[in-house]
């Protein structure tokens, strides 16, 4: 994947997103999206990615490994069967595009090998969009999270969620994004969030919680 000619400003904050060439399926099975999670903290580095940091060894993982210095801050992120969302703010000039120059090739690298198959993997270059006020950025946290609802009910936006309870208990037991690590997870993967670079709109778990209960009690017309 070649790097995306953009002027991504340092101190800025972008929405990253991509899906499967045709819509088809990125991440087919439970180690495809650990995978590339792990790409997630391995891939935002200065120094060259090793494939051998990411296989477990010596006890260690590849979230023991010291990055030194990193390429962009990550603020939530969300992995679904054929696409997936990241929001990002880079630490220097051109962080953002070889951070996901990075993570698009070797994950490209990994699927291709483990499913026997050739070519490109992802719909063209990653998209983007630029979070240029505060509300906007502070909506992308509850968007890109609450996208896995889509998978239990494909027409929540335009029908309102039919069975709260349910949707709820889905995102709290979905592992592949950052919304239980906003919630306090101790797991390994809340290292893929680097959240001093971005705004405080949720100094405690149940100011983060109530922001994205209060669009699962949304009603359709509010986003119209």
């Amino acid at each position: 994947m070649s790097i995306r000619k953009v002027n991504f400003v340092e101190g800025e904050y972008y929405h990253i997103y991509n899906r499967g060439n045709s819509k088809q399926k990125i991440f087919k099975d439970k180690n495809d999206y650990y995978h590339f999670m792990s790409l997630l903290f391995a891939c935002n580095s200065t120094n060259n990615l090793k494939t051998e940091n990411l296989t477990r060894k010596n006890g260690l993982s590849v979230y023991d490994f010291d990055r030194d210095k990193f390429l962009v801050n990550i603020g939530a992120y969300c992995l679904m069967p054929n696409h997936f969302h990241i929001l990002i703010t880079e630490k220097d000039k051109g962080g953002i595009s070889k951070f996901m120059q990075k993570v698009s090739t070797a994950y490209s690298m990994y699927f291709n090998k483990k499913y026997t198959r050739s070519g490109g993997l992802f719909e063209g270059k990653f998209k983007s969009q630029h979070a240029d006020t505060d509300v906007y950025l502070k909506y992308l946290f509850s968007y890109i999270h609450l996208n896995p609802i889509k998978l239990i009910q494909k027409d929540w936006k335009e029908e309102g969620i039919l069975n709260k309870k349910e949707a709820i208990e889905y995102l709290n037991n979905y592992s592949y994004s950052s919304f239980i690590d906003h919630l306090g997870s101790n797991r390994v993967q809340q290292k893929i969030l680097l959240l001093d670079s971005f705004p405080d709109y949720f100094p405690t778990k149940n100011a983060f919680s109530n922001e994205i209960f209060e669009w699962i009690d949304y009603q359709p017309e509010e986003l119209s």
